[in-house]
């Protein structure tokens, strides 16, 4: 854990992390720019919970699933209440896959496939509704501002 917020607050240090705020991701593609606010889980635990349990979550909100090396990333929807689109990020920031309409209480394996380094889940149907699909990048403090094909230090 103090290997997690360590590494969260040396990413948010200094003047060229101001365009990002680590409680919200920016997308943008042809579809324009979308935010989400959201929560952020950094550590296996934080990850394992997720979002279940919740009955609701505001439309412009989700979470953000932060792997500190990119890797293989799967997910179910064991003990969650709501559908949800589960966009999966590479370290450039370009979205790799989306997965439209998780089912609730499915235990059937999501695989987002090799090199995840961050997850964002969000409301079944919102993806789509905002353009979000591969391709488009997320801007994050939490990302690797170095190799980030949107990094926080831009507009």
């Amino acid at each position: 854990m103090r290997y997690a917020l360590a590494f969260a607050a040396s990413l948010l240090a200094g003047g060229a992390h101001a365009a990002c705020s680590p409680d919200r991701v920016d997308f943008r593609g042809p579809h324009g720019t979308s935010q989400f606010s959201v929560e952020v889980a950094l550590t296996p635990a934080q990850r394992e919970r997720g979002l279940m349990d919740r009955s609701a979550m505001p439309a412009t909100s989700g979470m953000l699933f932060v792997y500190q090396v990119p890797e293989h990333a799967y997910f179910w929807m064991k003990d969650t209440l709501i559908p949800l689109d589960m966009i999966f990020v590479d370290a450039t920031g370009t979205v790799a896959r989306v997965q439209a309409n998780a089912v609730p209480q499915d235990l059937s394996i999501i695989d987002g496939g090799d090199g995840v380094a961050a997850v964002v889940e969000v409301n079944g149907g919102v993806a789509r509704a905002r353009g979000i699909e591969p391709g488009a990048q997320m801007r994050t403090p939490y990302l690797p501002q170095a190799t980030a094909l949107w990094p926080c230090s831009s507009p």
